[in-house]
């Protein structure tokens, strides 16, 4: 047999290159670490890392009893890209409320362009954009700013206890439809009574989309970008038709009600609504008009996704509580019979009057998490937390739901107890507020959350002033045995919401029927 004698010299001159080069990596990620080592977390694989062994569908529990052997600060890396799960109130504020100039990135997935939420500015990168967006959206829906809306949210509110006295069975629909209305009358000038099913059908898509695309790491191509533009029919990229599909409804429910709100201001209509003013006010010398749409459209999109989906899950989740939970039910009725009385419906003027109607809410909003990782940060720069080192580009994930769920804080986590935030008849405001981590955190908070507490307000007082709410039926009468559970997904609902709804009396009947 022939040897070549050149191949030894070369083969030995790779390895030695090799070598080098990883001393040489080895030299670099110490200088760039300060020699710190990353937070501790599950070991992975040679190279893919953690890819195999990252928690799934429902990972937020995981990560909650992963916390109980690695500490507050759990790190994942898969296939070179680090995430950092966070996973208590003490962690999540010091990190992204504290030091907010560093962690208020978000990683710019390709999920994002598949889902056509590109000028989305909940998605956006931090900076310049992001501020010119954000600026714009704010000034709607300042605490201030939402009083003017509150009309519009009670009509909307009483629309809906007409259309559940008429179909109670339902109801599911009928509180889709009612955050649907009121973002679309506040945001796209759409009356409140004409008919929203086209834009229902559309928004119930694009939902789903956001509830499952966006689950960290569900994806290959989260991690694998290139793999983005790969056509569907290929074998094990059916995913690719989710996509095309979620894609098709975003854009729908960016153009469909902006299209509206512009035909009507071309016909010289006065619209009193957020894209009518933003189209107006929005702009300067240097910015042309398709950039002033793409903003519009994006503001639209945000308000009308953000707005609409987590309340429709926070009510529905609301009536499984009270089917669940009567006593409760009946100190809130109580309640409101002694605050509002049996002849009128409650105002907004009733909100700070309604102490156990308000921890009614918190505690719903506690119980389901709608949210549970609410929406990852990402680190701008290489930085330091605890003693850990975090590499820029970092993926930072708040366990918001171990935080609603902390046995320390709340006793028995599990059960539905309002009374766990009154203290002397009042609400007690040394217990962790869930209302203060449901909607973010830092830079990147919600900036509509006063619309949405005002809305979920208004909704929670009208329905337990006239209806009672029960246990769903089966075919023979008798009550149907139905668990609190959470759906896997980025946004996460009630497995089970079904319930039996009535009104508590004639004359409750007769208060919806006067505002038919």
């Amino acid at each position: 047999m022939d040897f070549d004698l050149h191949v030894y010299p070369t083969v030995s001159l790779i390895l030695v290159l090799l070598y080098v080069l990883y001393v040489r990596s080895i030299a670099t990620w110490r200088a760039r670490s300060g020699g710190r080592p990353l937070p501790p977390g599950p070991p992975g694989l040679p190279l893919v890392g953690n890819l195999f062994n990252i928690p799934g569908d429902r990972a937020w529990l995981d990560f909650q009893e992963l916390s109980a052997q690695y500490g507050d600060i759990i790190h994942f890396r898969m296939l070179g890209k680090s995430t950092v799960v966070l996973n208590s109130p003490e962690i999540i504020n010091e990190y992204l409320e504290k030091r907010a100039a560093n962690t208020s990135n978000r990683v710019q997935s390709p999920v994002f362009e598949l889902l056509g939420q590109v000028n989305n500015f909940g998605f956006m990168p931090y900076g310049q954009q992001w501020r010119r967006y954000r600026r714009h959206f704010w000034q709607h829906f300042t605490s201030r700013a939402v009083g003017e809306y509150q009309s519009i949210q009670r009509a909307a509110a009483l629309q809906f206890l007409v259309k559940v006295l008429e179909r109670p069975a339902q109801v599911r629909d009928h509180i889709r439809c009612t955050f649907l209305a009121t973002v679309l009358k506040v945001v796209y000038g759409v009356g409140l009574t004409e008919n929203h099913d086209k834009y229902a059908e559309t928004f119930n898509i694009s939902a789903e989309g956001i509830a499952q695309g966006l689950v960290p790491g569900k994806y290959i191509v989260d991690l694998l970008p290139f793999l983005k533009d790969v056509p569907k029919w290929v074998p094990g990229f059916a995913w690719q038709a989710d996509f095309e599909r979620w894609r098709a409804a975003v854009n729908q429910v960016k153009d469909v009600p902006f299209t509206h709100t512009k035909e009507a201001m071309e016909r010289g209509e006065a619209l009193d609504c957020i894209i009518a003013k933003t189209l107006a006010a929005a702009g300067g010398e240097d910015e042309l008009e398709g950039e002033r749409e793409e903003m519009a459209k994006g503001i639209g999109l945000v308000s009308y996704e953000a707005g609409a989906d987590t309340s429709f899950v926070a009510l529905q989740s609301l009536f499984l509580a009270l089917s669940l939970h009567p006593d409760a039910q009946k100190k809130a009725q109580a309640e409101l019979d002694a605050v509002v009385g049996p002849h009128r419906l409650p105002e907004f003027s009733d909100w700070k009057s309604l102490v156990y109607l308000n921890a009614v809410i918190r505690e719903t909003l506690r119980w389901h998490t709608v949210v549970p990782l609410s929406v990852a940060h990402a680190s701008i720069a290489d930085d330091e937390l605890h003693g850990y080192f975090i590499p820029a580009g970092t993926v930072l994930l708040p366990n918001t739901w171990a935080c609603m769920h902390d046995p320390a804080v709340y006793e028995d986590p599990h059960v539905f107890r309002p009374e766990r935030f009154i203290r002397d008849g009042k609400l007690d405001t040394s217990v962790r507020d869930p209302l203060a981590f449901i909607f973010g955190f830092g830079r990147r908070i919600c900036p509509g959350r006063h619309f949405a507490e005002a809305s979920l307000f208004i909704h929670a007082a009208l329905i337990l002033h006239v209806f009672d709410v029960t246990p769903a039926l089966d075919a023979e009468g008798r009550p149907i045995a139905i668990k609190h559970s959470q759906t896997p997904g980025f946004v996460s609902y009630p497995e089970d919401a079904r319930c039996t709804i009535k009104p508590r009396s004639a004359e409750a009947a007769a208060l919806i029927m006067a505002h038919a």
